[in-house]
This record gives structure tokens, sequence and C-alpha cells, in this order.
């Protein structure tokens, strides 16, 4: 190679024109010297704390940075070198450097190459060996910037990072230009940069804020482990986003860096930990990190960091046996809470306690209880494993419950004590309770809340049968005379709403919604049970006076009725409407007219038959019998072209004719 006259040196090389004369110094040792007054001491201490003049949050530390001038812009002319590195005016360094080495080496940019004098290379080998000490430890404390530090470090840092870059698209101009490059080329600072980061993350994780061997009072160490390291990951992403961030270029993606080299670090840990063999407490301890805490953590960074692509913090086969024996302890715990529960009104009821009243209602706290139990460790267990199917696992056992419940309440109703009734009514308020939490919320999978609002509805229907059935026994002498010739005379109905109403007063004590159904049931019988006398014929209605005056009794007796079970608390309207429309049919005179109406009443009903139109048209015996079996043709053609709406009530598929 040839060599370099010192004439040929003509541009500022940093430190003046008289350094051939001067021979090659030992250049290291000089900007060592350098290096610790940088930091006002040795290398390996801190920097130097920020005065109370200086802006205490993140936001008044980027100010104060954009108020300082352009970073490695000269103040008063060009520095030297030894000036840009008490500066920390690392990328202005690393220009100087690399403008010498292209004169030592020749411009890459197309100078034409010369030799270079040994001490000039071993000098420059060296500041360049001193910068990268410089520009390494500046890296390394990228996460010391924080509120309380000297603002130095912020531009320092920036400084450093453009260096970097700097040097890196030095190496690839020597690659593409195909020339032997010096031995420094390729210096792979970005390399360097990257390796010492991932120093320093595993450093600050063998070191959190909480030592693991001083784990608070209760804490296990594990979980002190856990909680010290997490909080540090934490917090050092945090200061990434807000802070580290901005001393780098969009495309380095630093905060994805760090994210990478935190989630595997602490991925490593806690694989460890979950390998041991451990407690129930740590278990759900370290679940809880894995699938809530750890991903609500990068939820609030995600506008800087991508989750999706960091992964699981343990691989399913370390997962899984976690999730296990968490679930099953969990399950555990909630059959044995649930059993408990039902237990403890057994034994109330076998006692002779009766149920507690609450605003004149029977109530029992077993459905509530349970149920916010349930909630409470569903929503947990959610959390915890990070997936609401697998939560939901713990509440198999409910349908036990539910048939366990069931059969208390057929003991219950079978002993028939003075305390029953009051305990079916308290029941009633927990089936309510327990079908509308099953309906609206998403605690089980579907079909165990199928089956256990199958066995409510069973129970409920029990319930009701076993408080109406004396209700009926004691209303059938009214029954009795309904629809007979004396019905249209005399005040026979009158006394039939009189005994209803007394009934229904020793119905009272459920909770409004429960007696709202029960009420809507005994309504709806009722009715059955007066269409059901009506169509027995016991009444003849021989001409169109007496069926002007059936309709106007039917009318009113289905208006009186519905006034009494509304004030009762039934919502049950179109039973009025169907009584109604039976006495328009008992009101009509003409054929064509009489087919209208039914086949009106059959689209409404689609549960009405032929027998049913049959009973009620031979009520009206001045209409023939192939009147009759013409009204009832246009039914069947009627019924036959449409198909019966689900949603559809059914009422006549309870009347039962003879």
């Amino acid at each position: 190679m040839k060599m370099r006259s010192h004439s040929d040196t003509s541009s500022v090389d940093g430190f003046g024109r008289n350094h051939q004369d001067k021979g090659a110094r030992s250049a290291g040792a000089k900007l060592i010297k350098g290096i610790q007054r940088i930091w006002g001491g040795p290398t390996n201490q801190p920097p130097p704390q920020m005065s109370s003049s200086t802006p205490s949050s993140i936001d008044g530390l980027h100010a104060a940075v954009q108020e300082e001038p352009q970073l490695d812009t000269p103040l008063t002319g060009a520095r030297t070198l030894e000036q840009c590195l008490e500066g920390q005016f690392f990328h202005e360094a690393s220009q100087l450097l690399i403008e010498r080495e292209n004169r030592l080496f020749g411009d890459i940019m197309g100078m034409e190459k010369v030799e270079s004098p040994e001490e000039e290379v071993a000098k420059l080998s060296a500041e360049r060996a001193a910068l990268e000490k410089l520009i390494l430890q500046t890296v390394k404390r990228s996460l010391s910037l924080n509120r309380d530090l000297n603002f130095r470090l912020a531009p320092a840092l920036s400084s450093a990072v453009r260096a970097i870059q700097q040097e890196e698209h030095q190496d690839q101009l020597w690659r593409r230009k195909g020339w032997t490059p010096p031995d420094w080329r390729p210096c792979g600072w970005r390399r360097l940069h990257d390796a010492r980061l991932r120093e320093l993350v595993e450093e600050r994780m063998e070191n959190p804020p909480t030592p693991p061997s001083e784990p608070q009072a209760g804490q296990s160490s594990i979980k002190a482990s856990i909680h010290s390291m997490g909080l540090r990951m934490k917090e050092d992403l945090l200061l990434v986003v807000e802070a580290v961030r901005t001393c780098y270029p969009p495309e380095m993606d630093i905060c994805n860096f760090y994210a990478a080299q935190y989630h595997r670090t602490f991925s490593s840990r806690v694989s460890s930990l979950a390998q041991f063999v451990l407690d129930d407490s740590d278990c759900s301890f370290l679940l809880r990190w894995v699938n809530d805490h750890y991903p609500r953590i990068l939820q609030k960074l995600s506008a800087e960091i991508d989750s999706s692509a960091l992964g699981k913090l343990l691989t399913d086969d370390l997962l899984e046996p976690l999730e296990e024996q968490y679930l099953s302890k969990q399950q555990t715990e909630l059959t044995t809470y649930m059993d408990r529960v039902l237990e403890e009104a057994r034994d109330n009821f076998t006692s002779g306690e009766e149920p507690a009243m609450e605003d004149g209602c029977y109530v029992s706290t077993m459905a509530f209880d349970i149920i916010q139990f349930i909630h409470g460790m569903v929503t947990s267990a959610e959390a915890i494993v990070g997936d609401l199917a697998k939560a939901q696992r713990i509440t198999c056992e409910l349908k036990g419950l539910m048939q366990r419940f069931q059969s208390f309440q057929a003991a219950v109703i079978k002993q028939n004590r003075a305390t029953s009734r009051a305990q079916v009514k308290a029941n009633l308020s927990c089936i309510a309770q327990f079908s509308d939490v099953l309906r609206k919320k998403q605690l089980l999978p579907a079909d165990l809340q199928e089956n256990c609002l199958s066995v409510l509805s069973d129970m409920k229907q029990s319930a009701h049968t076993y408080l109406l059935t004396p209700v009926h026994k004691g209303l059938k002498p009214h029954y009795q005379k309904l629809g007979t010739n004396d019905w249209l005379h005399n005040s026979h109905f009158e006394k039939l709403l009189v005994a209803v109403e007394k009934e229904l007063q020793e119905l009272q004590g459920s909770i409004p919604s429960s007696n709202q159904e029960l009420m809507g049931q005994l309504h709806r019988e009722v009715t059955e049970e007066y269409v059901k006398r009506l169509l027995r014929g016991e009444v003849r209605l021989k001409d169109k006076e007496k069926q002007l005056k059936a309709y106007a009794t039917v009318k009113d007796d289905a208006d009186s009725l519905h006034r009494l079970f509304s004030r009762m608390g039934s919502q049950e309207d179109w039973l009025k409407e169907i009584l109604h429309k039976i006495a328009e049919v008992l009101r009509l005179q003409d054929v064509p007219a009489l087919q209208m109406q039914v086949v009106l009443l059959g689209s409404d009903y689609p549960d009405l038959s032929e027998k049913h139109v049959s009973a009620l048209l031979k009520l009206k015996t001045n209409i023939s019998k192939v009147d009759r079996r013409t009204i009832k043709a246009t039914l069947v053609e009627t019924l036959d072209g449409c198909r019966p709406d689900v949603s559809t009530q059914t009422f006549f598929s309870r009347v039962d004719v003879r």
C-alpha cells in the first residue's frame, strides 16, 4: 500500500496539524482519562445527579433536551475528538474518526488509496476503541434515563445511537467497495449495541426492586420472585416507551426490541419456576401473572409494542398442568361451598324454621349466595387461565346441585309440614334468581346451562302444582255451576270470583316475579276450566236471544276475571281475548260470518281442533249438522295451509273435550 505523506493531510483531523511531528502517542491512555472526566469518576460510576432546577418529569426532561442546541452541531467552531468525547458528542466523534479513516485508507467515496503510517493506524484504532467503550457504556445506562438523573444522558444516548447508525453505514460502504478494510471493519456496533442491551435486561431481571430472598410477610419466595421481576419489567418497559424511545429513530424499533428481551428473560425465569411442584397458592399467582397481569401490561403499551409477536410466556406443556391443578382446586372449592349452602337450607327446614320474610315475601339467600360465589369464581378463573370456556369448567357440578335442590323441594312437598308452603314460596324466589342469572350471564357452558334451566323449570312447575292444587279443590263446587242453564240466570260466577279472590290471598308471599308467574298460571287454569265446562254442552242455546245472552255473559265473565287477576299480579291479558272470541261465535248467526270467526280463532290458536269447534257449535242448537260440517271444513283447510308460529300461544290443547 502506498504511504501518504504528511503534506497530503491538509484538513482538520480533530487534533491539530502537528500530530505526526509528536509521533504515535498512547492515545488509549489519554482518552481513558477523558472518559473518566465525562462521568465524573471511574467509567463504571453513574452520571451526576441533576440539579433541583432540572425538570422533574419525563415530559420536562424532553422539553429540556429540546431546548439544547442541535446534537453534534459545534457551538463555537469545530470540536476536537477529546472535546467531543468529554461533551458526549459521540456522533460528531464518529464523524471525525471516519474522516481520518478515509484519509488513511482511501476515501471509499472515490479518493485514491494511499499507504497509511502504522502509528496513525494504531492511534486511530485506539481512539475508536475508546469511543466504542464510551458508546456502549452510554447504551448500558439507557434505563437510568429517569426523572432523577441528569438530563444530559438523553442527548448522549441519542448521539450514541446516531454514531452506531453511522458506523453501520460505514461498514456497508466498505463491503460494497470490495477493498481490504481496516482491521476494525466491520465494527458491528449495532450487534454490540443489541448484545449490551440483552445483558442489561438480564442484569435488571436478576436484580429486581424487591429481592426474592426478602419476600413480604406472608408471601412465598416464588410469589416474591415473580412479582419483583414483573414489577421491574413493567417499570422498565414504561420507561422505554416514554423516554428511551425518543432517543432512537423509528426504524430501529427499540420498543419492540426491549419487549422481546424482557419477554424472553421473563419467560425463561417463569418457565423454570413452573417446573417445580407448586402449591395451589403459588400456582394461582403464577397463572395470574402469565394470563392476566402480563397481557394487561403489554396492552397498556400497545401503541408502541406489538404483543402478538411475542407469543406466550409459558409453553403449553408447562401451562396446561398448572391450569388443570388450578381449575380442579376451584371446582372442588365451588362444589363444597354449594353443598354447604344447600345443606344449611335443608337443616333449617328440618328444624321447623320458617324462611325469612322481606317486604311480605318469603325469601332465601341460598341462590344469591351461590350465584355470587359462582360469578366471582368464574370471573377470577377467566382472568387467571385467560379463557372463559376453561373457566366455566369449574361449574360442571352445578347440575348436580340443581338436582339435589330439586330433591330437597320434593321432600318439602311430600312432608307437607306447616312450613312447607312458606318454604316452597322461598324456593320460587331461588328458582327465579337462578333462572334469571343463568339466562343472562355466561357462567356455564351451553349444554350445562340448558340442563340446569330444565331442572329449574321442572321445579317451578312442581311448586306451582303444589300451591295451586288446593286452590282448584276449593273452587271445584263453583266450577260445577259453569256452563249450565243456571249459570246464565243466577250469580254463580260472582260466587266463583269471591272464592277465587279468597284463595288468591292465601297464595301471596312469593317475590313479585314469582307471584306474577303463579297468578298467571292460575289465571290460565281457571280460564281453561271455564272453557272446558262451557264446551260440555250442558246449556242449550236454542235461539238468537239465548245466544246473545250467552255472548254477554261470557264477555262479562272474561272482563271480570281479567280485572281480578290483573289486580293480583297476572299479566296474561291474552286470556280475556280468547273468551271474547268464543263469545263472538255465540253471537253470530249466519254461516259465512261464523266461518270467518272460527278461522280467525284457529289462526290465533292453531291448537284449536275440530272437536273444540264442534262442541262450541253444538251449543247453538239452531245450526244444522251440514252447516257445522261446512264451518269445520273451512277451519281444517285454513290450518292445513299455514304453518303454526313457534311463538304462538297454545290454549285449547289443555282443554279436554268429551
